[in-house]
């Protein structure tokens, strides 16, 4: 049986979620759940497969860092990079993501993206006062205009919202069963 490691970079939790739910249907191949600042590279080496689950912050993917760092130690592996944002899914926004965050990395990283979460009262104050500046520079803008992010953003303004579904993960499932 293959050896997973699951590690997760998460400022507000939603990634972690979804890390621990990888692991709980993964079951006994899932060896660790780990935020990523602790994995060491021992723990790479023995893995035939790694996944990060990694929070979406102004674009940049939270976990691309520490792959760059590692890059040579993903050769190989069956390499997961799990990204979790607020928006809905939109197809341009991900590959946009795969764009910014996928340079640099090894050819066998694949991206997949689950919806996470938005609970502006758990947000540093430097978040929440970024977001409710977008927040108000898209309400000024025609709705129809709109990208599916920024309709997202104004619908979750100033409530808590969390979209965590399993379902979500399904796509990882599928490519880790194929050989």
């Amino acid at each position: 049986m293959s050896e997973t490691i699951i590690l997760y970079s998460s400022r507000y939790g939603a990634a972690r979620q979804y890390a621990h739910m990888a692991a709980e249907e993964l079951g006994r191949g899932a060896r660790d759940v780990k935020d990523v600042r602790s994995a060491a590279s021992g723990d790479i080496m023995k893995a035939d497969c790694i996944i990060l689950c990694g929070g979406i912050y102004a674009g940049g993917l939270s976990g691309v860092s520490w792959m760059r760092k590692n890059s040579a130690a993903l050769a190989g592996k069956k390499v997961v990079l799990f990204a979790v944002g607020a928006s809905p899914w939109d197809e341009k926004a991900v590959e946009q993501l795969r764009e910014r965050n996928l340079k640099g990395l090894p050819g066998n990283v694949v991206l997949f993206y689950g919806r996470g979460a938005w609970d502006e009262s758990a947000m540093s104050f430097k978040d929440r006062t970024l977001c409710r500046m977008l927040q108000k520079a898209v309400a000024k803008k025609d709705p129809a205009s709109c990208e599916p992010w920024e309709t997202a953003l104004l619908e979750a303004s100033g409530r808590s919202c969390s979209w965590i579904d399993k379902k979500y993960l399904e796509p990882v499932y599928e490519y880790l069963a194929t050989p």
